[in-house]
């Protein structure tokens, strides 16, 4: 993909989980004690981490092999049972309502591409205040799952932003490939689920390791 001069992005798209809210650990522990609840192999931490990303579903069909279509249903509950219990501790990285306040005063368009659904993602942006910061924003459950790139090719249409303008910051890579997937650059961050070694596998313009890294990448490319 040929490199963009600085000053270039005009929209910029964020997944959720790892990213902007620290909810990592959250994850893990939820797939990890619906396991147990059901007496399935429990996965590792790097296991159930992996699949942080993906729609719900096919996230735990890959951590969890043995989780059948009839036993889904009863897994889903005991998993949205643990994760909502840790919902009160769960908070947004320091520094990213600084960073959004600081990209909308540049008028940069911002929107959200996450694996959560429609209702986890409402939840979570009514809790933290920032709904009106994002433009708009796709759901797993409401489009095609990472790292198909329905979600950002909905998002260009809607928001009528070609390919050129736009960077898909993530932690994993079902969000660089999605972003690669749809044409458009990608920026990966080390502090949510993948690993550096994963994300640099799908050739990202960078690579940042704190939300300190990305405000200072991010904000000289971006159209003031």
């Amino acid at each position: 993909m040929t490199p963009l001069s600085a000053q270039s992005y005009s929209l910029v798209v964020f997944d959720w989980d790892g990213t902007l809210m620290d909810s990592t650990h959250s994850i893990v522990a939820a797939i990890q004690a619906a396991c147990r609840d059901l007496d399935l192999p429990v996965p590792s931490a790097s296991a159930a981490s992996w699949v942080i990303g993906l729609s719900l579903e096919s996230a735990l069909r890959r951590a969890v092999p043995g989780l059948t279509a009839a036993l889904m249903p009863r897994f889903l509950e005991r998993y949205r049972i643990h994760y909502l219990t840790r919902d009160p501790e769960l908070r947004l990285f320091e520094g990213i309502p600084g960073l959004l306040e600081d990209l909308a005063a540049r008028n940069i368009r911002l929107a959200v591409a996450t694996g959560k659904s429609r209702v986890g993602l409402n939840r979570v942006l009514a809790a933290t205040g920032l709904g009106p910061r994002f433009e708009t924003t796709r759901c797993a459950d409401e489009s095609f799952s990472k790292p198909h790139p329905a979600m950002l090719h909905e998002i260009m249409q809607e928001l009528d932003v070609p390919p050129a303008q736009v960077l898909m910051i993530g932690d994993t890579s079902h969000d660089l490939q999605m972003a690669a997937n749809a044409g458009v650059h990608a920026l990966g961050v080390t502090y949510g689920a993948h690993e550096h070694k994963e994300l640099l596998a799908c050739a990202p313009q960078a690579i940042v390791h704190d939300v300190a890294g990305l405000r200072e990448w991010l904000l000289p490319r971006v159209a003031a």
